[in-house]
């Protein structure tokens, strides 16, 4: 966890969105002296003296994860909207609300996490897509960020298109840029859509020390409002 929190302070994000974050780990806190009795996204906020939100996907005997938002900005969680379509994979959607220096309105934030097969992704951009459509006005700044799992990459069709939403790397260059498996990335599966707002660069954190902290290489967007 060192590791990845100083990886990440190094970049300095406003809001982070992460995925598969350990709410609680009791089989590692009592095999690891030194990992920590506090969530992660506890622990990450502090370190890097963030605020955050915690969305609990999965839970089991000894424990449970979930997607996470921390945010330099005050912070107002909302919702976790479940998108599980099957028992093997728990899934949702963290809702949060985040209120920039200078911004008029709050940026919405919303941090995913979808299945790994077509069939079950299809139904959660269904979900999605309705959720967003009842629970966030169309002129609210947005942000839908996360793991897709979208190796056919056909979530900018079937999700963003519906929603009026544009992928930050697709507006950038051009094409999805490859982000799985870490060390070696030939497939395109993490997203940065956005709404009324605009994208001015995207980019991937390639190489060391972020090939070794996950099997995902993670992603960043400078954004402004239009």
């Amino acid at each position: 966890m060192q590791g990845i929190a100083e990886a990440l302070e190094s970049v300095g994000s406003d809001v982070l969105c992460l995925q598969e974050v350990q709410g609680q780990n009791l089989k590692r806190t009592m095999q690891y002296n030194e990992y920590p009795e506090q969530s992660q996204h506890e622990w990450f906020g502090e370190y890097l003296q963030l605020e955050n939100s915690y969305g609990k996907n999965c839970e089991y005997d000894h424990g449970h994860h979930g997607n996470a938002v921390l945010s330099r900005f005050p912070l107002d969680p909302k919702h976790n909207v479940n998108i599980t379509v099957n028992r093997l994979e728990q899934r949702g959607v963290l809702h949060c609300e985040v209120q920039p220096v200078g911004w008029s309105r709050p940026l919405v934030v919303l941090c995913a996490h979808l299945n790994l097969f077509e069939r079950d992704r299809i139904k959660q951009y269904q979900a999605i897509s309705d959720y967003v459509r009842h629970e966030i006005a169309a002129d609210q700044p947005l942000v839908l960020a996360g793991d897709f799992n979208d190796w056919k990459k056909l979530s900018c069709d079937k999700l963003a298109s519906d929603l009026g939403m544009t992928e930050a790397f697709k507006v950038c260059h051009g094409k999805l840029e490859p982000t799985f498996p870490a060390k070696l990335p030939v497939l395109s599966l993490d997203r940065i859509y956005v709404r009324n707002l605009s994208v001015k660069r995207a980019w991937v954190h390639s190489g060391k020390p972020w090939s070794d902290l996950s099997d995902h290489l993670p992603i960043s967007a400078e954004l402004s409002l239009l």
